[in-house]
């Protein structure tokens, strides 16, 4: 079923609602790839809402694949993410609590093609120059996906 956070939306309004969702930092010579949300402005890593019958890793494909027009190949696990900092409310005043499963994504291919609606730019980073203004729900994961980055 597709869209299914929003059929579920339509019966509880911006009530807070638990997602398990998929980020994906995606690594090349140096930089990560970050997209500015639309949204919000912000800068993030790839991903989405897991839908009904995905697994986490069709869902960070398809999600990146639709925000970024790359497809991914080899995806590392980064790490599951919880816990009370993982509280959002989207500034169309939905309200979710998120469980993130993160990837590192280092094996992929395609033309960079920003999905219109979600994401405002997509740029590439040197780690030591990532912008500012990261979404907090982001944070914790890119400190994840540094740490495991400069200790190879």
């Amino acid at each position: 079923m597709n869209d299914y956070i929003e059929s579920i939306r339509q019966y509880i309004g911006h009530n807070p609602l638990l997602i398990i969702g998929s980020g994906v930092f995606i690594h090349q010579n140096g930089k990560l790839l970050l997209q500015r949300r639309r949204d919000d402005g912000t800068w993030a890593d790839h991903g989405g809402s897991l839908e009904l019958g995905e697994t986490l890793e069709d869902t960070a494909r398809r999600e990146v694949l639709e925000e970024t027009g790359l497809t991914l190949h080899k995806l590392d696990l980064l790490g599951v993410f919880s816990g009370p900092d993982r509280m959002h409310t989207y500034p169309n005043g939905d309200q979710c609590y998120v469980i993130g499963v993160y990837y590192l994504c280092e094996d992929f291919s395609g033309t960079l093609a920003p999905q219109v609606e979600e994401v405002s730019d997509l740029q590439w980073f040197a780690l030591d120059a990532l912008p500012d203004n990261i979404m907090h729900l982001a944070r914790e994961p890119l400190a994840a996906c540094l740490q495991a980055l400069r200790a190879r």
